[in-house]
């Protein structure tokens, strides 16, 4: 029976952010623990801040609030370009990502 609910998956991750005079947070680097169990890091090309539209589900089944933080980030893994995007409570301490 389908109760109408996506599974999200995400991970817990590391990130590097810049805290502007203006008081917006932009994301630098990301860092990642892979399927062995290593830590990756990666710069953040290229980010669009989707933070603030209002409570809704994104794309990717996450439920955000107007609180919260949201990023879709470019990084570059082996070469190739991956969009990512992060999440961030500002009540809470843990960033976490998907896989846009």
């Amino acid at each position: 029976m389908s109760t109408g609910y996506k599974s999200v998956t995400y991970k817990t991750v590391d990130v590097i952010c810049q805290h502007s005079r203006d008081g917006s947070i932009i994301p630098i680097r990301v860092r990642i623990t892979d399927e062995d169990g290593q830590m990756q890091s990666y710069t953040i090309k290229g980010y669009k801040d989707l933070s603030h539209q209002g409570t809704r589900s994104m794309p990717d089944g996450m439920y955000v609030t107007d609180r919260t933080l949201v990023y879709e980030c470019l990084i570059a893994v082996f070469g190739r370009q991956r969009m990512i995007r992060l999440y961030y409570e500002p009540s809470g301490t843990v960033w976490k990502m998907t896989t846009a």
